[in-house]
């Protein structure tokens, strides 16, 4: 992967450290000041990228930069400047979540019941052109090719049943052990017959804004222990969430024509996700709130952050295309 193009003065500043080797103090206090000065953080390009550059030092890496980078001291503290921004713009969006007595896993179902955001998939199913569905896929592109992996990281932190069930889950992210059953290998067999460049962190320049607030949220969850509930309910919003979307999303690409070999990425959701909504309700999140109640209230904000994002996302791509234009960062370059 190649560090993706700057888009204001911090990723500018940013990748000329990374490619000289040496993070410049001014680097790091333009972050500060980024962060401080930022009236979007969410949607700000610049911050986002740059959190998202930081974060992939944890991934795959780019391949011009040295992995030493990934725990340099300089570094870190540039990042915890974007993620306090990035943090405190989530807990803004999200608003104050009351806690009640009631089970977890029926307050995370409350929770969802409640979101009345825009359906992305509801407007892909009935109306999303060839061209819509391509520009949806290269803005999931940054997290579905990780897909798994950002609530992979907070495995460790965890113990017991709850532990248990999030290995559970996440097993069948990676394909129960079948390399090409993996979903970020499915979702990249989609790109490709969509004509898309699959490759990892090929479509990041051109991908928007929201692409990396949501999965920067995923990793800044994941990475720190701190949020391991968070995490948890991160990724059980989108397991409550995902069957009934992955239906319609299905739909959409059968309307258009493609078969069932295209489609397998959504119709394998459809199946698993179902079976994941019981265990990351119950088991995962109401094995953690037992153990640690002190907790439920991460929970809960992991969950919101899910939702509230998504609308996020979907309000970013309808509203472009309900104007007529893109919402792309900018133009997508072609499949190989």
């Amino acid at each position: 992967m190649q560090l993706p193009e700057p888009r204001g003065p911090l990723t500018a500043a940013l990748r000329a450290d990374l490619l000289g080797g040496v993070l410049s103090p001014a680097t790091v206090e333009l972050a500060r000041r980024t962060a401080v000065a930022s009236a979007e953080p969410l949607v700000d390009d610049d911050l986002q990228l740059a959190l998202a550059v930081c974060y992939e030092l944890h991934y795959r890496g780019f391949d011009e930069i040295d992995d030493a980078w990934e725990w340099d001291p300089a570094l870190l503290g540039l990042r915890a400047h974007l993620e306090r921004r990035h943090a405190g713009a989530l807990r803004d969006l999200v608003g104050e979540l009351p806690v009640t007595a009631e089970p977890v896993d029926e307050q995370l179902a409350a929770l969802i019941a409640a979101d009345d955001g825009p359906s992305l998939s509801s407007h892909l199913a009935r109306h999303g052109t060839l061209e819509q569905w391509r520009e949806y896929l290269t803005l999931r592109s940054v997290y579905h090719l990780k897909e798994g992996d950002p609530h992979t990281f907070a495995i460790p932190r965890l113990t017991g049943r709850a532990k248990a069930a999030m290995v559970e889950i996440q097993a069948d992210e990676y394909g129960g052990g079948d390399p090409a059953r993996m979903h970020s290998e499915l979702f990249a067999g989609l790109m490709r017959d969509l004509d898309l460049d699959a490759g990892y962190g090929a479509l990041w320049d051109a991908a928007p804004a929201p692409a990396f607030t949501s999965t920067n949220t995923m990793s800044l969850f994941g990475l720190h222990r701190r949020w391991r509930g968070a995490a948890l309910g991160h990724l059980t919003a989108v397991e409550m969430t995902s069957s009934e979307p992955s239906r319609r999303y299905s739909v959409g690409l059968r309307r258009l024509g493609f078969g069932e070999s295209t489609r397998v990425f959504y119709d394998e959701h459809v199946e698993a996700d179902a079976v994941h909504e019981q265990i990351a309700a119950v088991d995962m999140c109401g094995s953690l709130v037992a153990a640690e109640p002190a907790l439920i209230g991460d929970v809960l904000f992991g969950a919101a952050c899910s939702l509230a994002v998504d609308g996020l996302t979907a309000r970013h791509l309808l509203g472009a295309w309900e104007s007529g234009g893109t919402g792309l960062h900018r133009r997508r370059p072609l499949a190989a």
